[in-house]
């Protein structure tokens, strides 16, 4: 079988799959929830691993310590997380994730232009600011 015959196999076995798939924003909804489960339960786990995001100059406009601040951030993603993998508000929780990631992203920016760091995870959470849009649009669609 040459190229373009498999090529053609594989597009009909993936339309075929595609038909029976869930709609493209629930999947978006999915993958953002499970997003912020993965992101909050790390959080919670780990919290130190997540205090490297917060700049020297940041720490002492935080009201509380780094650490603290990311348990809070945990224990809300997973809340916000929850809205969104039970389809209920999700308006409002992809409302707060993409206003927290455009936040997170544009300060990122920020300390990647004055350091250098963290490049890569601007690049991730510019996608994720998208995703987390997209599920917005969709959402405030459905009310």
């Amino acid at each position: 079988m040459d190229v373009r015959a498999r090529a053609a196999a594989v597009r009909t076995r993936a339309s075929a799959a595609a038909e029976t798939a869930p709609e493209p924003a629930t999947i978006a909804r999915w993958g953002l929830g499970l997003m912020l489960v993965a992101a909050g339960a790390h959080k919670l786990l780990n919290p130190a691993g997540w205090t490297v995001y917060v700049a020297d100059w940041l720490a002492p406009w935080l009201v509380v310590s780094p650490r603290a601040f990311m348990l809070v951030n945990g224990y809300l993603e997973l809340g916000f997380a929850a809205l969104l993998l039970a389809d209920r508000w999700a308006w409002v929780a992809a409302l707060v994730a993409a206003v927290s990631l455009a936040a997170t992203t544009a300060y990122l920016t920020v300390v990647w232009v004055d350091t250098g760091a963290f490049g890569d995870v601007v690049a991730r959470d510019v996608g994720l600011t998208g995703l987390a849009l997209a599920v917005l649009v969709d959402a405030l669609g459905e009310n």
